[in-house]
């Protein structure tokens, strides 16, 4: 199973404002909230930690069925510029992460020896409108102008 989040930056930079009260504590651990903080670009830091979430949660979804996404409990460790892991209820689901000036794309897998081996496509608007399922990419993702096909 494959995960997978795009964020485009531009996009976030005018619909969020992650710096509002209380936004931090409802998405974040602690651990997570004081990595950010202390980061030398905590904007980056948040969609970096955001798209982690959303790609190892989409993994979780498939394998339990259960739709509940709370933020909060999936939680995050990066352990270089590019691989980290997510815990979601003691599953551990192991995430690349490629950092652009527009946007942050993370690959998720249970497997770690997977991640190098997942093909990523991603579109820029308008090159983006076609019949992207018929390719049977294994997770999509979409936001702002980019969209994101992994297999």
């Amino acid at each position: 199973m494959l995960g997978n989040d795009i964020v485009d930056l531009t996009l976030a930079k005018v619909q969020s404002n992650w710096k509002r009260k209380g936004y931090l504590d409802k998405i974040f651990t602690d651990d997570e909230q004081n990595n950010i903080l202390k980061s030398n670009n905590p904007d980056l830091m948040v969609w970096i930690f955001w798209s982690m979430k959303e790609a190892a949660y989409k993994i979780h979804n498939r394998k339990t069925g259960i739709r509940n996404f709370a933020p909060k409990s999936l939680s995050c460790t990066i352990h270089s510029s590019t691989y980290g892991e997510v815990n979601v209820e003691g599953d551990l689901y192991f995430t690349k992460t490629e950092i652009s000036l527009k946007y942050i794309h993370s690959v998720s897998s249970p497997v770690f020896s997977h991640l190098d081996k997942i093909t990523i496509n991603i579109y820029e608007a308008p090159d983006n409108v076609f019949d992207y399922k018929s390719t049977e990419p294994g997770c999509v993702s979409h936001h702002g102008r980019y969209l994101a096909l992994v297999y």
